[in-house]
This record gives C-alpha cells, sequence and structure tokens, in this order.
C-alpha cells in the first residue's frame, strides 16, 4: 500500500485533488478534459485491479479538470468479472491514502421509468443492494458497522444539482439497484425492482460507495442511462446497445461533473 501511495505521490508531483471519480462506460471522453495529464495504467500500481471489460481503459489519470485538481480512475473491476464485491477496496483506500476527500461514481444503468429515456442522467440519491453482496464481509472490528443512511453527500449532491441547471443539461434523480451480472436482469426482476422503489437497474457502483464510506469519504454518483429495463420494450438487451448508448449520455454528464468541479 505504502509503496504505491508512495508512486502515485510522486507521480503527481505537487498536484494534490481533493476529488475522485470513477468513471463507468461512456465516460472516457470526460479524461480529455483534463490539463495538465499524468497518466498511469493500472498495470504498473501493484493491487489495482485489471478490468476485462471493453469500454473500461484500466488507468489512472490525474490534472486539471477546470481550475479543480482531480484524480480519474478510468475503468473499474466489477464483481461479476472475479466474483469479489471487495474488487475496488485497493483503489480506493489508495485514493484515501493521498488525500482524496470525496468520491464521485459513474456508472451505465438501465432505466424503470417510461419518462427517463436512453441518453439521460440520473443522479442516484440512494440505493438497494440487492445483490446481498458487501465489500465489508471478513472485516473486524466495529468500524465495519458502516452507516449508510447518508450515504450520498448532502452537499455534494447539490453541487451536481446546480451545476445541470446552470448547464442547460436535465438531471433526473432516483434509486439505484445492484444486480450482480453479468446476464441482464429478467422481465419478473424488473417489474420487482420497480416495486419495490428502483428507478434505475446496474451491476456496479453500490461496492464503492460502501468502500468509499468505510473510509471515510463523501460520496456522489450518477448514472447514464442506455437502455430500459427488460420487458419494457419488448427488446433483447445486449452490451453493444449499452456501448453505443453510453456516450450519449456520457456527454451530457461530462459536462455537469466538470461544472460542478469547476
Amino acid at each position: 500500500m505504502k509503496n504505491v501511495i508512495d508512486l502515485l505521490v510522486d507521480r503527481l508531483d505537487g498536484l494534490v485533488p481533493r476529488h475522485a471519480i470513477v468513471l463507468g462506460s461512456g465516460l472516457g471522453s470526460l479524461v480529455g478534459e483534463v490539463r495538465d495529464q499524468v497518466r498511469v495504467p493500472y498495470g504498473a500500481l501493484e493491487g489495482f485491479p485489471a478490468s476485462g471489460v471493453t469500454g473500461h481503459a484500466g488507468e489512472l489519470v490525474a490534472g486539471y479538470l477546470g481550475a479543480e485538481p482531480v484524480i480519474m480512475l478510468s475503468g473499474r473491476a466489477h464483481y461479476y468479472e472475479h466474483g469479489d464485491a471487495k474488487a475496488m477496496r485497493f483503489p480506493i483506500e489508495v485514493m484515501k491514502g493521498i488525500g482524496v476527500q470525496s468520491l464521485i461514481l459513474t456508472n451505465s444503468a438501465g432505466s424503470l421509468r417510461e419518462d427517463m429515456p436512453p441518453g439521460s442522467v440520473m443522479q442516484i440519491t440512494d440505493h438497494i443492494n440487492y445483490s446481498g453482496l458487501n465489500p465489508l464481509i471478513g472485516e473486524e472490528g466495529d468500524r465495519r458497522f458502516v452507516g449508510m443512511t447518508s450515504a450520498y453527500d448532502a452537499a455534494l449532491s447539490l453541487d451536481m444539482h446546480n451545476a445541470a441547471i446552470r448547464c442547460g443539461i436535465p438531471l433526473f434523480s432516483g434509486v439505484y439497484m445492484w444486480f450482480s451480472g453479468p446476464s441482464f436482469e429478467t422481465p419478473a426482476e424488473i417489474r420487482m425492482a420497480r416495486i419495490l422503489g428502483a428507478d434505475a437497474v446496474g451491476m456496479s457502483t453500490v461496492p464503492e460507495v460502501i468502500l468509499a464510506r468505510y473510509f471515510g469519504m463523501k460520496v456522489a454518483a450518477a448514472s447514464v442511462i442506455t437502455n430500459f429495463g427488460a420487458g419494457m420494450t419488448g427488446a433483447e438487451l445486449s452490451h453493444e446497445e449499452t456501448k453505443d448508448m453510453a456516450p450519449v449520455g456520457g456527454q451530457r454528464l461530462a459536462v455537469v461533473l466538470k461544472e460542478m468541479l469547476a
């Protein structure tokens, strides 16, 4: 751990980011907005997981977004790749170790609302951990009993909301339900999710929220909507659809995040 932190501090050369952003599918374009870039591939950071999902670059990018120093994790490891809910534990702990105070999470998700079509952006206000998995299983001591009542920081969420207004970009808000994946949900599961109060479904993010709160970091999160849930249109779902639609909402979310941090 210390070796990786020391390596990053050395590579950052005095840059002290307060915010880290985990880039989901379709958000790679945000990397291009970063000035004075420092790039470090995950493979050079011992303990960082390699992602085998297309659309996830697998590198750390630091620099300035507007006037704000930031660090981006371009790509994440998912539970469905390794069967490990704490796959992102080490990178998040490293972010904490170099002084990051808040973690902004992004993902691609399926909409459960007819008024929130593909290409939309949804701010996550709460989540449902339907998988039943938890990245803190196996941790020792009372610290593992992390409170999740305010998992999504109110001030950061308001910053994101106001940034969207200033940019004139519609920003939905809602509850995200985590399914383990990698198979998509069934129409029956989508009907259940809607009854339980979910607005979007996806295969990531929730473990990272739990881990960030465990390490004392503030959290904000947003989903890029790439499709409607199974059974809502009659069409079959595919990862190709996700990759095709993610950049549409991803460009909108990139504008909001840049304004939010500026």
